[in-house]
């Protein structure tokens, strides 16, 4: 029957639930959301609900845009429908236990909602699965802790945060005694959550963490990336600790990444393994690896989406700059890791911190599948060393509007994501760049104010 309930929705009647916690992704990767009524969540379960669509209609700082079509004022912010995933069914550990969900956007007549990230992702996944694909995938993220509360940072104006801890001291395990309650919160409460940590350390930079997310399908892995950047948030409350997934928030410290790690499977084996392929990559990897070499600066603003992710951009500090690829090299943007069936893999290594998972991921997939489609090669040799051999490779643009024009014009972004997709999502980045003009900066006011 249409209408029959889900089996993860009718457990909940049983468990005597009484509210239930839905949320979906924005444009910036920030989950949106609210509580229902178990009454309401099971009408909204077979249904959808509706979810004002100024969701995709304003900033993170909820300034509505000023030249989007898809969503606007010119359209009175209707609602847009929202559909609950009952697949992504869980309860949240600190938060007594409250079954959530995730959901997506759909049109009226059922059809994806054209600029909804989820939605975006599932559109690159059912492309590839129609060519023989399944995408596994894996998330790592590097983060800033800091002492800090909504309303102490609010006092501050934005300046000078309390980092966690004092110093540059990677692989700390003294550092990781010094609190000890938030690590174990992020790795039990986690896994709990249904994201599960395959592995948690200390950073270069005070107050640094890199988690690595475990190894799943395309779509549960950008469900869990997304989750935890929420996740670490709210646990952080409990400790009185403030992540921050900004690209860069200090010029004298390293930026923090997003890395994404890759591999196609036919559901049974690793296709990215060649035992005779040149350097154990088999021809179908390596057009993979071809594809984002060719297609990173035209997918750039779903890597770097913000402002700041382009102060990471520096050489020097880990964040490749170029469109590289390496064995085992981690000063390329992508890292070949070509050993045995189960652990051959593509590390993609210039996303940010600061990026939506979904969006990261459907760039990554798009631009490798692309080059499977296209049959592209490898043409250049692997970089060594510090980007050895890549002199001649031009380096990333260092701003966001010159990224978001080379995206606007990509044939290849419009046929993997789609026009509505593109225009929308440009919009919004030129929208973020008209803002940054705008802006009297403390760097200004420093240099300036004075001396001028």
């Amino acid at each position: 029957m249409a209408n029959q309930l889900h089996p993860n929705v009718e457990a909940l009647r049983k468990a005597g639930a009484t509210r239930v916690k839905v949320a979906a992704s924005d444009i910036d990767g920030i989950l949106r959301g609210k509580y229902l009524h178990i009454d309401k969540f099971e009408s909204a379960s077979t249904g959808g609900f509706g979810f004002c669509d100024v969701v995709f209609g304003w900033d993170s700082q909820d300034t509505t845009y000023d030249n989007t079509s898809v969503t606007g004022w010119q359209h009175g912010f209707p609602d847009a429908l929202a559909r609950i995933d009952p697949d992504t069914a869980r309860r949240v550990p600190w938060d007594d236990q409250v079954p959530f969900f995730l959901g997506e956007f759909v049109n009226a007549d059922g059809s994806p909602y054209p600029v909804c990230p989820r939605q975006t992702l599932k559109r690159v996944l059912a492309r590839a699965e129609k060519l023989g694909f399944e995408v596994m995938t894996g998330f790592e993220f590097e983060w800033f802790n800091f002492r800090e509360t909504p309303q102490s940072w609010a006092a501050k104006r934005g300046v000078g945060p309390e980092p966690l801890s004092p110093g540059m001291f990677g692989y700390s395990v003294l550092r990781m005694a010094d609190n000890p309650g938030f690590f174990k919160a992020l790795m039990d409460e986690m896994e709990a959550f249904r994201v599960p940590i395959e592995g948690l350390h200390t950073e270069t930079g005070p107050g640094v963490l890199e988690v690595a997310i475990a190894f799943s399908s395309a779509l549960e892995q950008a469900d869990r990336a997304i989750l935890f950047k929420t996740g670490a948030r709210e646990i952080g409350k409990r400790f009185g600790i403030m992540p921050s997934f900004m690209a860069k928030w200090s010029q004298q410290y390293p930026g923090c990444s997003g890395h994404i790690h890759q591999s196609l499977s036919d559901g049974k084996d690793n296709l990215f393994f060649g035992a005779e392929g040149r350097r154990g990559m088999s021809p179908l990897f390596e057009s993979y690896v071809a594809g984002q070499v060719a297609c990173l600066m035209e997918f750039a603003p779903l890597f770097w989406p913000t402002i700041n992710s382009y102060k990471r951009l520096v050489d020097g500090f880990w964040a490749p700059v170029k469109p590289t690829w390496g064995i085992d090299n981690r000063t390329a943007s992508f890292r070949v890791l070509a050993g045995s069936p189960r652990s051959t893999r593509l590390e993609t290594r210039c996303p940010g911190a600061d990026v939506n998972p979904y969006l990261a991921m459907a760039a990554v997939v798009a631009a490798g599948l692309h080059g499977v489609e296209q049959g592209l090669s490898l043409t250049t040799p692997p970089v060594t060393g510090t980007n050895q051999g890549a002199e001649a490779v031009a380096r990333a643009p260092r701003t966001l509007i010159e990224t978001t024009r080379a995206f606007r014009e990509s044939a290849v972004a419009r046929d993997w994501l789609g026009d509505t997709f593109v225009d929308h999502f440009a919009a919004t980045r030129e929208w973020e760049w008209r803002q940054w003009l705008d802006a009297v900066t403390d760097w200004e006011l420093k240099r300036y104010f004075e001396i001028i």
